[in-house]
This record gives C-alpha cells, structure tokens and sequence, in this order.
C-alpha cells in the first residue's frame, strides 16, 4: 500500500515521498485511516516501528483540508511530549513532511530562552510539540490559549507516567477544549494509561501492533558476563575488534556517561555524553554530531532514551543493565529501526543478574549469559594494556612493561613540609614577609630589626584606684567626691557618723573642730588624736578586739613635715611591722608625699 492510497493531501504525499519514504508501517496503515475519520485511537507498538508519522500525518492533512479564512494565532494541534529531544524530532519530522504547506508549528521545552518562545506565540503558530513542565509556564503567564485545539496527541504516554508527568498532563487536558480528537500512542500500554484514556478520550479504537512486550525481530540481543570492573575493558575491547559503525552506548547514571565518554576519548576514539545535566544547545550539538557521523559514540542515560531517532544506529551497547524492563526495551529500540536490522549487547555482572531475571519475565523469553568470544579475563593482561595506552597516549616513548623510576626531587622543590630540613631562624626572621617583587628576597641585616626588650631600669609603680568616698558634710550631704586609693599602701578608715570605732578603729579622742572632714559629735573622715590635723595610720582590723597586754616596743605619734623625716606610724603598730613600712615609704616616697601634702593642707584650710 502507498501513501496515495490512504487518502491524505496531495501536497502532503509530496512531502512524504520528498523525504524517502514510499509505503507505510504497519503501524501507519492501520492508525492514519481511522484518525482521518475523527476516531480517538489507543497505538501500542514496539519502538522504532514509525509511530511518529502515525499521528504527524493525520494532523497536517487536517490542518491542510480545514484552513481558516481569517487567519487565528491559536495553535489547533497539540503534541505532548516526555522528553525535549522526542519533542525536537516530531517537529523535524513536521518541518519535513510539511515542506509544501504552508504552515507554522512550535517546539516548546524547558533549557532554552523562553523569550523566543514567546516570539513564535505571538506571531502565531498551528501545531505545539511541548513537554508539560514548560507549557505550564507558558499556561500561567498566559502566553498560550489551547481553547482552539482540535487534536490533541501524548506521545510515549508510559514514559510520561515513570517521569510523574501524569498530573501536569491532567492539568493541560482541563484547558483544551472537549470538542476535540485525542490520539495517545505508547510502547506499552498499562493499567494507568488504560484508565486516564477512559477520562479523556471517546470511545476509542485500540491498535496493537506485534507483542506488546516483546522486542523487535530486526534486533539481535546478546549477553556477556562481566566483572564490574572489567566492563570498560570489554568495551573498548568490543570497539577494537568488531565492526561498529555507529554505536549508542547506555549508562545507569549522568556520572557514568561522563566517566565511560572521557576513558573511550584517551583511547582516541571519538566519544560524546547526552544526559540531563547538559545545557540544551549541548544535547542538540552532541545528538546532530552522532547524525552527522562527527562521533562514533553516544554515551547516554535513559532520560534520552525515547528522543534518540537516528538511522543507521548499527549496535546499542547496555553498559549497565537497566533497572527497569520496560527499559530495556526501549534502549534496545533505537537500533533496527524501519525494517533495518541491528545488533543489542549488553554486559552483564554478579550483582546485575537479578536485573536480567526481571527482563526474561517481562519478554517471556529465556536469555544466554555467555563470556565474549577472544576476550581475556585475566586482570593482569588488562593492567598491562592499560599502562601501555597510558604510555602511548603521553608520548613518553618508553616501554608498557617496563616500570617507571621516580627522580628523587631536592628538599626545596616538596610539598611535603616533614621532609623539608629543621628551621634554625628565629621567629623574627620566619615572620619576614617576601617583598612584593619577583626578583630574589632581600633580608634586613639583624642589627636594624627592632626586638622587643623587658625594662629593668626602671621599677614598676603601684596601681591606683579611683574608689568612691562618702563624704559627710553639713553643707552637702550626700555628695560625692572621689580619692585616690594607693594599692599597698596604709588605708584609711571611715566611720560612720554618730558612732565610734564601727569598723574597728579607735574611739576619738580628740576634737574635730575646724575639720573639713569631719563634724562634732562622731568620727571624721580621718580619725585624729590631737584635732591639730594630724592623720592616724594604723593597719587594718577586722574585728573588735579588746586591747592586747602585752608589752611591745612602740613609738611615740610623729607629726608631718615637708622633710618627710619626722614621720612615725601610731602606737598601735609594731616594731616588726614598723620596719616593712618603712620600707614601703621609702620606696614610694613621692607618692606619698604628693597625696598626703594635698590632704593634709586641705584639712589645715
């Protein structure tokens, strides 16, 4: 059957045969007649079979038969999509059929200016190819108005459900109109896809094309045992001995495409990662370079999986075995494609035998773990190929067998500061910063340093203290002043007014009058014997205590002069004592002379 025979546009056939293609799929031939008719279609097909074309041609040839008049800048057909890189191919495959129609489409993904999109939207476009997340966007800013959608398509709706698309997609369905055609194609088709078809789509014919879960008959499949640690080994062994063209090679994670991309380049062969955390313009770069024949290899994850439509894929290499079942399929399927035949390895470890039971049950189909025909399993010879690719890819020209000697470096030139020899600077010269140009360093002579020295010329003052004394004056009470309070010196006491002696000392034996300290009737500042001004000096006391018997040497009250000669402590200090005071005076004699000169001629005023 042709394309002529399935009733489509004639300027749409023309593309179509412009492209390569002469007949249909099986997959085509039974879903564009029923979609030209209106009806909602569930397609299940392995991948690779031409699903894409199955829902692209009845949406041009509808676009192309229903042309509007006044031209409206509401899409009329919306594609949904899991992947950017699915999305990118259906609109290269509109932009293709559609060479000869005159009509505008859109790809709107996540990864890519938004202001472009913007652009394209407001000049007008009929056909969106979008991924959820960012149609969204475009939803919320009110960028976009699909109440003119008449056919609506989610491509790879299994995918859209593993990505947990499901409600952004249900979200979408609520602001297209209900008056419309809803085409859902899938690999596989599961209990949620069956029952989110039952809420959006009117009784829908369902097309089954081959096995649902069973591989494509165009692709050979073959495991090989592998330690994990030897799978690189078998790659590049595998790249080097057998006829690989074009090859896409899976890995589990984006840490595992990076790392299996940079071992394949140092073995000079030309390589490139695919994976989601490629910015948009890389993913498109590396995809149009494999096309191109740029790369030998493709290094992907599963995330591009579904968006990876290259003809002439000739092997699919699983370096991991994939978690999934369904993935398996899906990896396996970008090779064989339209009637083409291709080649599915995967490497299979110890701990990935399990992943291997679930794909047997999910095909239904018993599979062969053997070893890899002429490959060695011995460590040591793959240690002794590493080393001579390390060699040859250096340029050192020496032998891979022959070990490397190291060149013991001079103790200036390590890194190391336990091997450097013992410091004998002081630390005055390791803390010498290095001058600020590049030429050698230039050290001060010794003598022009400035070293820190102890003074011992000259003998250390005692600490004063600023202490707060009440001062007891008829004229101001209450008031404050504040008087110097030597540290180690003789203190003088304070009594209170009205008492004698409260804090230990002596009662007044004398008269006050004509003190500026003191008043009649109690103690004074200062606790006088004569009432001439004369100050009583006498160690602390504590405690009340009754006058001792014993008999000690003592000296008779001195009085003051400016001499400072004639000075003597009160009768109540001992001859002991006498000599430790004296010693404190002597040393502090101008402290004190200047103190108790400015008190003492401020009590004789």
């Amino acid at each position: 059957m042709a394309f002529s025979q399935l009733g489509l546009n004639d300027r749409l056939v023309q593309g179509i045969l412009a492209t390569g293609y002469t007949a249909p799929t099986a997959i085509q031939a039974r879903a564009i007649p029923l979609a030209l008719e209106g009806r909602d279609i569930i397609g299940c097909a392995q991948t690779g079979t031409g699903k894409t074309a199955a829902f692209v041609l009845p949406i041009l040839n509808h676009l192309a038969e229903h042309s509007e008049p006044t031209r409206d800048k509401r899409p009329r057909a919306l594609v949904l999509t899991p992947t950017r890189e699915l999305a990118q191919q259906i609109e290269d495959c509109v932009t293709d059929y559609g060479r000869f129609m005159k009509l505008r489409s859109v790809s709107i993904y996540g990864g890519v200016s938004i202001e472009k999109q913007f652009k394209h939207l407001r000049i007008g476009v009929d056909i969106v190819i979008a991924t959820p997340g960012r149609l969204l966007d475009h939803l919320d800013r009110k960028t976009i108005d699909l109440s003119n959608v008449a056919i609506l398509v989610l491509d790879e709706a299994d995918r859209m459900f593993d990505m947990g698309f499901i409600n952004d997609v249900k979200k979408i369905m609520a602001r297209v109109s209900k008056e419309r055609q809803t085409l859902l194609f899938s690999a596989t088709i599961s209990k949620e896809i069956k029952a989110l078809a039952a809420t959006i789509q009117k009784n829908p014919e369902t097309i089954q094309i081959g096995e649902e879960r069973k591989p494509i008959e165009t692709v050979s499949q073959h495991f090989y045992s592998s330690p994990q640690d030897m799978k690189m080994d078998m790659l590049l062994f595998a790249l080097e001995h057998e006829s690989m063209d074009s090859v896409l090679v899976f890995s589990r994670t984006k840490h595992g495409a990076d790392k299996i991309t940079k071992r394949l380049e140092r073995a000079n062969l030309k390589a490139i990662a695919i994976h989601s955390n490629r910015t948009q313009a890389q993913r498109q770069r590396a995809l149009a370079g494999f096309k191109q024949g740029q790369y030998r290899v493709l290094v992907a994850t599963d995330i591009a999986a579904r968006g990876i439509d290259v003809d002439g894929i000739s092997h699919v290499i699983n370096y991991d075995v994939p978690t999934f079942a369904e993935d398996y399929i899906h990896r396996i399927g970008r090779t064989g494609r339209a009637t083409a035949t291709g080649d599915a390895i995967t490497f299979v470890s110890r701990d990935e035998i399990k992943h291997v039971k679930s794909i047997e049950y999910f095909i239904g189909k018993k599979v062969e773990i053997k070893k890899y025909p002429t490959f060695n399993y011995t460590p040591a010879a793959h240690k002794t190929e590493h080393a001579a690719a390390h060699s040859e890819s250096a340029g050192d020209g020496e032998s891979a067998a022959a070990p490397r000697t190291r060149t013991a470096r001079p103790h200036s030139d390590r890194s190391d500061d336990r091997r450097q020899p013992r410091d004998n600077r002081s630390a005055g010269e390791r803390r010498e910063r290095k001058p600020a140009s590049s030429g050698p360093r230039v050290e001060r002579p010794t003598e022009e340093r400035r070293e820190w020295k102890p003074r011992t010329d000259k003998r250390r003052a005692p600490r004063v203290e600023n202490t707060v004394v009440k001062r007891f004056d008829r004229n101001a009470p209450g008031s404050e002043r504040r008087t110097p309070r030597v540290e180690g010196s003789v203190e003088s006491r304070r009594t209170s007014p009205g008492t004698a002696g409260k804090f230990g000392g002596p009662k007044r034996t004398g008269s006050t009058t004509g003190s500026k300290f003191g008043r009649p009737g109690g103690a004074g500042k200062f606790r006088s014997t004569t009432g001439t001004g004369r100050a009583d000096f006498s160690t602390p006391v504590k405690k009340r205590e009754k006058p001792s018997t014993a008999k000690t040497e003592s000296y008779s009250t001195g009085a003051y002069n400016d001499s400072f000669g004639s000075f003597r402590h009160s009768p109540t200090m001992s001859a002991n004592n006498d000599t430790d005071w004296k010693k404190l005076i002597e040393t502090n004699e101008g402290t004190f002379r200047k103190k108790l000169k400015k008190i003492f001629t401020r009590s004789e005023d």
